[in-house]
């Protein structure tokens, strides 16, 4: 794959630059060593060593796209469209430029002295490249298109030509009649064109001849093939992390003396090749914690395999586990497909959401657990792999059982090394660190430059119920740096979302603010003496209202100092 796509770029018109996230270049085409006259030998280089006027490496610094960008070489003019590469995560690995040479079609717009006298010939120059052109004259009538335009647009000349230039814009205001108005340049207009509404990216500059305005031409690029190939960029990288675990326990943040339990566990069975069973609520972090089992791992140097049995239908959810030979069934590629557990032989095979798995699935994974040996879909084989399995559900898999819903020979055999992780409502001392390190995570994604919380903002989000945990509350500070001014560095109470509890927010404005750390104690201190004071001291009642088990309680209480 990676070989065809290399192909693909070195075959477009366009100069095609990437660089690493250290802003070193790792592919260069053919066309963008000819533009720029790179010698050969610049793979591995820092770009701005070796390209000059380069802004690659700002845009991997920043993550903010530059979009057909004018820039000047020694022997032309190019536009230039620099965008940031990003993982599944949003993080920034890397960037590219595209980029194409504009000098004829300057030239051609400088030296048009009378559009009736030269129609004809300017035609045949214009329909003879790939750039969509149109031409207007000074009331904005559309008086030349060549076949590119009607290419992107689906207009062909006889439908546009004679009218108001605004009669192929589909979103958006026409740029030829704005240059009627303002007699001025125009770049990087996003408009959407024709009944298709591709988007396009247009560059325009007005026309004079001796001095008087006579028109404008506009140089139309549909930004639709670009980002496809940094799509099937992205889909290449993707495929590649699905066979590697990304995240490490320095990935997952707290300090907290129940969290400090559960890596403590983990790391414990990431020696041992022991069945795990992750269990916790949505977005309690199980998926970080089996990616950092792998990694710390004897197997760390394997494929480590994701399954969401959640995820796939369950009519191909065996064919995609364990595979299946030619002719298993209709639409069967030839040859047969390896399955995920074969893919992660010697590895591991992480099962998430392993309690959507349907009953009717269930005993041919009881028989590979227990045994290592599959037969594929279709085949009559059977097939023996290493694999080490670690499992996650936010569902209670005993009560499955006992419903009839899950086998319970394939429970205890999932159940072998079970770790528990708490929700944020159980380790709300670590939200603060938790918040802080999703602002700085949501700057490299959003461009922003965000510092801090105000203290009032840290203790309602600190005080809040979080029913998703970490990923609700990633959603929620996002919506919050989304809103706030590119300048502003500081979370303050007036970016919260409306909808936020007024009575909440009012109380906050009232605290005495102190050390964050003592704040967070002395809410959930109080939070804990209330229960206990509305149970009548019943210590499993209080757990009850506080919606936390008896244990982390007792925990708080010894703690706090709470009788």
């Amino acid at each position: 794959m990676e070989r065809i796509l290399k192909s693909v770029l070195d075959s477009i018109i366009e100069g095609i630059i990437i660089v690493n996230k250290e802003a070193n270049v790792v592919y260069v085409n053919k066309n963008a060593s000819k533009l720029l006259g790179l010698p050969s030998d610049i793979i591995g280089k820092y770009v701005e060593d070796v390209v000059e006027n380069t802004r690659l490496h700002i845009v991997v610094r920043t993550g903010l796209p530059e979009i057909d960008q004018v820039q000047r070489t020694e022997n032309a003019v190019i536009i230039t469209s620099r965008l940031p590469i990003k993982d599944e995560r949003g993080e920034i690995i890397g960037a590219v430029a595209v980029f194409r040479d504009i000098t004829s079609i300057r030239k051609l717009a400088e030296e048009i002295t009378n559009l009736k006298e030269v129609e004809a010939q300017l035609k045949a120059i214009i329909d003879s490249t790939n750039d969509a052109i149109s031409v207007a004259d000074e009331n904005g009538i559309v008086r030349i298109v060549n076949k590119a335009y009607t290419k992107i647009t689906g207009y062909p000349a006889e439908e546009v030509v004679g009218k108001p230039a605004t009669v192929d814009i589909a979103e958006g205001e026409s740029i030829h009649m704005l240059i009627a108005k303002m007699r001025q340049p125009i770049y990087n207009a996003r408009l959407k064109v024709g009944p298709a509404r591709k988007e396009v990216i247009v560059n325009a500059t007005p026309l004079f001849v001796h001095g008087k305005f006579k028109g404008s031409v506009a140089v139309v690029h549909d930004v639709s093939e670009i980002m496809r190939l940094n799509n099937e960029l992205e889909e290449i990288k993707r495929l590649i992390r699905h066979m590697r675990a990304q995240y490490t326990f320095d990935d997952i943040i707290g300090d907290s003396r129940i969290m400090q339990i559960a890596k403590e566990q983990a790391k414990k069975v990431a020696q041992t090749p022991a069945t795990v069973l992750l269990r916790g609520e949505s977005g309690t972090g199980k998926e970080l914690f089996a990616h950092a089992i792998h990694n710390i791992s004897p197997r760390k140097n394997k494929s480590f395999v994701s399954v969401n049995c959640a995820a796939i239908p369950e009519s191909i959810l065996e064919s995609e586990l364990f595979g299946y030979e030619e002719g298993a069934f209709t639409g069967a590629v030839r040859g047969g497909k390896k399955g995920l557990v074969e893919e992660a032989d010697g590895g591991t095979l992480f099962l998430d959401e392993v309690g959507k798995l349907p009953i009717s699935l269930q005993p041919k994974l009881l028989r590979f657990i227990e045994s290592k040996e599959f037969v594929p879909v279709g085949g009559r084989n059977v097939k023996k792999v290493d694999v080490r399995i670690i499992a996650a559900t936010n569902t209670d898999l005993e009560k499955m059982v006992k419903n009839g819903e899950f086998l319970p020979d394939l429970y205890f055999r999932l159940n072998v090394f079970p770790i528990y992780l708490p929700p944020l409502k159980e380790r709300r001392e670590d939200i603060p660190k938790i918040a802080m390190h999703i602002v700085r995570k949501l700057n490299q994604q959003y461009g922003r430059m965000v510092e801090g919380m105000n203290p009032a903002v840290m203790h309602y989000i600190t005080s809040r119920e979080w029913q998703g945990n970490v990923r609700e509350m990633e959603n929620f500070i996002g919506r919050i740096m989304i809103n706030m001014g590119p300048e502003e560095r500081i979370i303050e109470m007036k970016h919260l979302p409306e909808k936020a509890e007024v009575s909440e927010i009012s109380n906050i404005e009232t605290l005495e603010l102190r050390a964050l750390k003592d704040m967070v104690e002395s809410y959930e201190k109080q939070v804990i003496q209330e229960a206990l004071k509305k149970s009548g001291g019943d210590k499993s009642k209080a757990a009850e209202i506080l919606d936390v088990s008896v244990r982390t309680l007792y925990y708080k209480m010894e703690r706090y100092g709470i009788d």
